[in-house]
């Protein structure tokens, strides 16, 4: 299965939501690495690497994100695997 990079920005109620824990709890469901934090212009950047189909899940799930957060705008650049990350981090 080919595995792919993608590199999100996400605009909107995106901090102060828990938007990184449910990420990350997320990116453990579907078994994707990478990191996501905040930004200081009040959005929320993520890496994710892993399967096609997975990161693609991952992706989707960021257009709603979790309870409480509004999700305006996500822009994605997508990029070839590294498989540089061994988990998935909250960077701070």
């Amino acid at each position: 299965m080919k595995k792919v990079r993608a590199h999100v920005i996400i605009t909107g109620v995106v901090q102060g939501v828990f938007f990184r824990a449910h990420t990350q709890k997320e990116a453990e469901k579907h078994t994707v690495f990478g990191w996501v934090k905040n930004k200081e212009d009040e959005t929320v950047e993520a890496v994710f690497e892993g399967k096609q189909a997975e990161v693609e899940a991952l992706v989707q799930w960021c257009h709603t994100g979790p309870p409480f957060s509004q999700v305006d705008q996500i822009d994605i650049k997508w990029g070839n695997y590294t498989g540089k990350f061994l988990r998935f981090s909250i960077l701070y």
